[in-house]
């Protein structure tokens, strides 16, 4: 052995010693030089270094931490260090990482270079992996102008000298395999940037699961698969005809729809029980939540994601978050996921200058900043960034089953001049993200082809044509998109006081001159009831029973136009307040008979929705609708046909406190029809006033442009729905509430009679 002496440091060695080396195993590891073996070891908290596979002595290199062997032993390819901790003299012994091959294969980073790696997750971030035998930890990470990454956690004591990570070449992707580490591991990069010398410690962008914040260290996630029970649920949805199927959404924040007895959040598998039963109970047919993607701060509801391949510790493990979702598809509910690539925090743990140059964003801040949420915005035009959110979205309806996503912020993605005076323009000239519309067409290519009946649902508030059309004949491709316009419109009428509405009755009727040119589904979402814009029943006008009422017959309106529905928790059961993201609903306010009554008539419109092929069958197309009357804006009357082939309904709303009795209505077919549902009924909390019991019976006396017409009774504030009879399928209804609140039904069904015309 050549006495410690006589050791030099090389340049290559100070740069090992400095934690500045790109390459660590061109220095570390078994080398054969000069025809001996030639080992070296950097260990910064060894006091002594012993290769246990001969016992063979280490020198230290003087007034380093650089342990060298040379000789001629033969030592196998892989090799142990036995060492003595400086501290505690503590001894530990484990396999030395720098005796490893590359385990990223060529392949998996030139499709990632290329942007083309739909499950690039399975390659960068750290993955519980096993080489000749011997189990460990592989990390990858993406940071091309970094000098230096090291894998530091508590295995390492956060020491960014310890395990430094070798990259290849211009692809940018670093790795390691480390042994002898486990699943739950924490750890961070740390990052040295090769221009400025500057030091980061970064989370891992494709870290799987994370601390519970405000602590940010990314966790080893465990490597056995979830045990799935939902494979009839996922053979379904590939056949499923969504165009034509009933889609009533229920929008969920987790950490505020229900909160424990000391007002904790609750564990993602107790939430799968409580919310699914209520959930099936009010007739919903889908769950869409909030991001629960990985974020640091509770405040941004989750729209401020630094894990976009974590569910949240907030409320529980992966496999936790997996067995909400395997629950919901065992009781036939739908899974949507808020997703959202338009934008990311500065967090200075995040993707923010990620190797220390704007990676994911643009440098220049026009083009690279949301100002208004101060945020950033992705380079959709580079490879590895599209690749990144491509392999996200895959990610989330792979490893956990999720059946649609619902993309943010669309129209921040579309414009360079989104909320913003100073921007630059396209090569064009023109306003459009022309990297993002390539992003958006590649990420519903990729779903839609890969993953039969998952949804990508589009929250665009602007008129950018085509966001659910096709790609080949110039569309996004997106499956549905929310119609902002609609809501507002409503909305804005809705508030008025009822003596002003016939001004604005086209607020109401405007919709009908676009409600085909898009997949619409009408929300009214979270954003609705924040930021001082009041509790839906807030916003009504009136006293107390007007706005009980008013709020009543929005719901009837909403159900019974064209195009799938969202509900916003707290909204089904006319919850006053805003949303308080810090709390659980006001689920007191259902001890009160009026709240009760509207979540009684939410769930009797759901169950109406979803059992009238005429309420959802034609949702996106114009044989499911056809006026009977939208003129009489004196009185603030509707009344318009949904329909299907082989089924009708007639709905007349009357958005005035005025009841109007004898109101003549066309209808398409003589014969009986009979009163489905009435706003108004005592049971939803009305005034019962309607038609009761009573048979109606159409008249061959045109009206209306239609041939028959009939005289209803139109309740104030109210809708009914119509049905004739002899296609009609009557419900009957015991309705009970219990304990807790919670309306219980009971439904039975028999065929009607048919008339005689």
């Amino acid at each position: 052995m050549t006495a410690a002496k006589t050791l030099q440091i090389s340049d290559d060695l100070q740069r090992i010693i400095d934690a500045r080396h790109h390459d660590p195993f061109s220095v570390l590891g078994k080398h054969i030089e000069k025809g001996k073996t030639v080992v070296r070891a950097y260990i910064p908290h060894a006091e002594e270094v012993t290769i246990a596979e001969g016992n063979l002595v280490m020198q230290r290199i003087p007034e380093t931490d650089v342990f060298v062997w040379e000789g001629k032993a033969e030592l196998p390819d892989h090799y142990r260090f036995i060492w003595k901790d400086k501290d505690s003299l503590h001894q530990h012994i484990t396999y030395d990482p720098y005796c490893f091959s590359s385990q990223v294969a060529d392949f998996d980073r030139h499709l990632f270079n290329e942007g083309k790696h739909r499950h690039a997750y399975r390659i960068l971030g750290s993955h519980i992996h096993e080489v000749d035998g011997v189990g460990g930890v592989l990390f990858a990470v993406w940071a091309p102008n970094a000098e230096r990454i090291s894998v530091v956690g508590d295995f390492n004591r956060w020491d960014g000298r310890v395990h430094t990570m070798r990259v290849h070449g211009s692809s940018g992707i670093w790795e390691l395999f480390i042994p002898n580490i486990e699943a739950g591991t924490l750890y961070k990069y740390e990052i040295r940037n090769r221009h400025s010398g500057e030091i980061l410690l970064k989370s891992d962008p494709y870290g799987q699961q994370f601390e519970l914040r405000p602590n940010t260290a990314s966790i080893v996630p465990k490597a056995e698969p979830y045990k799935w029970n939902d494979q009839k649920w996922i053979d379904t949805r590939q056949k499923a005809d969504w165009l034509h199927a009933p889609m009533s959404i229920y929008e969920v924040h987790l950490g505020s729809w229900l909160r424990g007895s000391e007002g904790e959040l609750l564990n993602y598998r107790e939430l799968a029980h409580k919310l699914v039963d209520y959930v099936i109970e009010m007739g919903f047919s889908y769950i869409e939540l909030l991001p629960i993607t990985e974020h640091p701060y509770d405040g941004s509801w989750g729209y401020q994601t630094t894990g976009y391949y974590a569910p949240t510790s907030r409320y529980g493990t992966p496999d936790d978050f997996r067995y909400f979702i395997n629950y919901c598809h065992e009781r036939g509910i739908g899974v949507l996921l808020d997703w959202v690539p338009a934008h990311f925090p500065k967090d200075a743990h995040g993707l923010a200058r990620f190797d220390g140059t704007p990676l994911y964003e643009h440098e220049d801040p026009r083009r690279g900043e949301h100002l208004d949420w101060s945020t950033l915005i992705y380079n959709y035009g580079r490879h590895e960034v599209r690749n990144f959110l491509l392999s996200s979205a895959v990610y989330w309806i792979e490893e956990f089953h999720i059946d649609g996503l619902r993309v943010d912020a669309v129209a921040s993605m579309l414009y360079l001049d989104y909320s913003r005076t100073d921007w630059i323009p396209n090569e064009f000239g023109g306003r459009e993200n022309l990297d993002a519309i390539q992003f958006l067409r590649e990420l519903n290519t990729v779903v839609h082809g890969d993953f039969p009946g998952v949804l990508v649902m589009a929250e665009e508030s602007t008129s950018w044509p085509q966001v659910t059309r096709p790609i080949e004949i110039g569309g996004l491709g997106f499956s549905m998109k929310w119609n902002m316009g609609w809501m507002n419109d409503t909305l804005s009428y809705i508030s008025k006081e009822s003596i002003y509405r016939k001004y604005h009755q086209n607020m109401l009727t405007f919709s009908m001159l676009y409600a085909f040119t898009e997949n619409f589904l009408l929300p009214f979402s979270h954003d609705e009831v924040v930021h001082g814009k009041r509790g839906m029943l807030n916003k009504m006008p009136g006293d107390e029973w007007q706005q009980f009422a008013n709020l009543r017959v929005l719901y009837a309106y909403m159900f019974t136009h064209p195009g799938k529905k969202l509900l916003f928790m707290g909204t089904e059961f006319g919850q006053g307040t805003e949303w308080n993201s810090a709390t659980s609903l006001d689920w007191y306010v259902l001890d009160y008979p009026s709240h009760q009554g509207v979540q009684r008539l939410v769930k009797d419109l759901n169950h109406l929705y979803h059992n009238t092929p005429a309420l959802h069958h034609y949702d996106f197309d114009w044989q499911g609708f056809d006026w009977v009357d939208c003129h009489d804006a004196e009185n603030s009357i509707l009344v318009y046909l949904r329909k299907s082939e082989d089924d009708v309904l007639i709905v007349a709303i009357n958005y005035t406190p005025v009841p109007r009795h004898d109101y003549r209505i066309g209808v398409p077919e003589a014969g009986q029809y009979k009163e489905l549902l009435n706003s108004d009924a005592e049971c939803y909390g009305g005034a019962n006033l309607g038609n009761g019991e009573r048979d109606l019976i159409a008249e061959e006396m045109a009206w209306m442009d239609k041939p028959y017409s009939m005289l209803i009774t139109i309740p104030p504030l109210g809708a009914v729905i119509f049905k004739p009879i002899n296609t009609a399928v009557e419900e009957m209804s015991e309705n009970v509430v219990d304990s807790t609140g919670v309306v219980k039904t009971k439904t039975t069904k028999k065929k009607a009679t048919k008339s005689k015309k």
